[in-house]
């Protein structure tokens, strides 16, 4: 590689790692075909620097694609390197960090490069659950390329040049470019369910940082990946006025205001991402019926209804923490179900898939329940019925159900007014109250809101010797 080529790629790679750790592997690798002129000249290193380094003091094995040599094509050579990269990491449980910037699969070397394109599916595979696997789109990542940082648990793209895409937008039906970017980063992070972030280079290596330094290296790693100085009794205040964006309220439930958000352009009606109490990653799933931006004003707001895209994106995340051992928090604010027709296309097996997750997992899981939860839907969103270990509640919860006054409706058809209005207060106080509940043991606790974090930081720890024995399957079917 030409020395400014190089330093493309390493770069990247030296801004992820700590300073002088990183180790180059397979530096003389080259491509082996001489089709088409094809040389050892042309292919300095094929095309992909790989090795290993510290990040946080954390080891990690990092690829990393530089696109000035054969436009950063994958060829049979370029992909052993990257398989070889995922052998050493599953060997010493540490993650992998790959950084794409490629032309897509090496047309002089066809079959063989076609072969490389399926090790590197295959190891991806193999080390899902093993290790934490993290991608940043730094350029072109087209075709069949596109399935590597699908495999991958964590993906971000380079908001001004990283394109990824299955199809290009101009071979879409109907479609140009100019109409619908369908590569472009802000398409890709909204509608695919792929990408965790989209910023800049430097921005995306510093959430990689951040997120290596909250992930646990492997599945047999510990989740105390840091220390805690917070007070683990601070009392929470505002904690209620919070409930309608719960990244406001994770934040201020976490250590030190910790709160690192995953998929956060997608299905914002439900948050996935990850929160630090008494020093123990936490991966937290909650409801979400507004969002606000930095000046506090509210930009979206949703109605408190599960969606096909908001479970989809649960049941991955929460599969994603049962691999590792994380313990899982569920915030719970639900009374139903999106109701339109694309929901109803999909929402069926998205709550399947959700439901399957919760009930699967055998990490800790604790259901927080901050507001209403009634019919069904509070039922999938991790309650004591599918498994979870505790549930609390904020003392003005509803748990129900349906709301009382629509209950009342369908029970006292052609009531009046004053009527709907008699029966639907005695329905909530019998039926819908938290007290109610809790005296049947589907809540276990019930708490003030600016008490909840020190309830679950001592739950949470409670828990961290959880044990459960597996059933005797190969596996499940969701």
């Amino acid at each position: 590689m030409s020395t400014n080529n190089q330093n493309l790629a390493m770069q990247r790679i030296a801004k992820l790692v700590d300073e002088n750790s990183f180790m180059e592997m397979g530096s003389l690798v080259t491509a082996r075909s001489t089709d088409f002129n094809l040389s050892a000249a042309k292919a300095p290193s094929d095309g992909v620097i790989t090795g290993h380094g510290l990040v946080n003091g954390n080891l990690v094995f990092i690829y990393s694609q530089d696109a000035s040599v054969l436009n950063g094509t994958i060829g049979e050579m370029h992909a052993k390197k990257i398989a070889n990269v995922y052998d050493m990491a599953m060997k010493m449980g540490a993650p992998v960090i790959g950084f794409i910037d490629c032309g897509g699969i090496r047309l002089q070397e066809s079959v063989d490069a076609l072969d490389g394109f399926g090790q590197i599916y295959a190891k991806e595979v193999a080390a899902s659950g093993i290790v934490p696997q993290i991608c940043g789109v730094f350029g072109n990542c087209g075709g069949g390329l596109s399935v590597v940082p699908a495999l991958c648990d964590f993906t971000f793209v380079e908001s001004a040049k990283g394109r990824m895409f299955v199809n290009s937008p101009d071979a879409i039906e109907g479609n140009k470019v100019e109409k619908c970017d369908t590569a472009s980063a802000q398409f890709q992070s909204e509608e695919n369910g792929c990408i965790d972030g989209v910023g800049t280079e430097d921005e995306i290596i510093a959430q990689i940082r951040d997120l290596i330094a909250i992930l646990p290296s492997n599945c047999d790693s510990d989740v105390y990946t840091d220390n805690c100085e917070d007070d683990l009794n601070r009392v929470c205040n505002s904690m209620a006025q919070m409930k309608g964006d719960p990244r406001y309220l994770l934040s201020e439930l976490s250590d030190d205001n910790i709160f690192f958000e995953a998929k956060s352009a997608y299905a914002k009606n439900m948050v996935t991402g990850f929160v630090k109490l008494n020093g123990m990653t936490v991966g937290a799933v909650a409801n979400c019926s507004e969002v606000y931006d930095l000046e506090g004003n509210k930009a979206e707001s949703f109605d408190n209804a599960l969606t096909a895209r908001g479970c989809n994106k649960a049941a991955e995340f929460v599969q994603f923490c049962d691999a590792f051992a994380i313990p899982v928090l569920t915030i719970t604010n639900v009374n139903g179900f999106k109701a339109c027709m694309c929901s109803e296309k999909n929402l069926a097996k998205a709550l399947a898939r959700m439901t399957y997750a919760f009930a699967n997992a055998t990490c800790a899981k604790v259901n927080l329940i901050i507001g209403e939860a009634y019919g069904s839907a509070y039922v999938v969103m991790n309650s004591k019925s599918i498994g979870a270990d505790l549930v609390y509640a904020w003392s003005d919860a509803k748990i129900g159900m349906m709301d009382s006054e629509l209950a009342a409706k369908i029970m006292y058809p052609g009531a009046n007014a004053a009527e709907i209005a008699e029966k639907a207060a005695e329905y909530d106080k019998l039926q819908s109250d938290v007290t109610s509940s809790a005296a049947r043991g589907y809540v276990d606790l019930m708490i003030k809101p600016e008490d909840t974090r020190k309830y679950l930081i001592a739950a949470f720890e409670m828990l961290y010797t959880k044990y459960v024995s597996e059933p005797e399957k190969k596996h499940g079917t969701k």
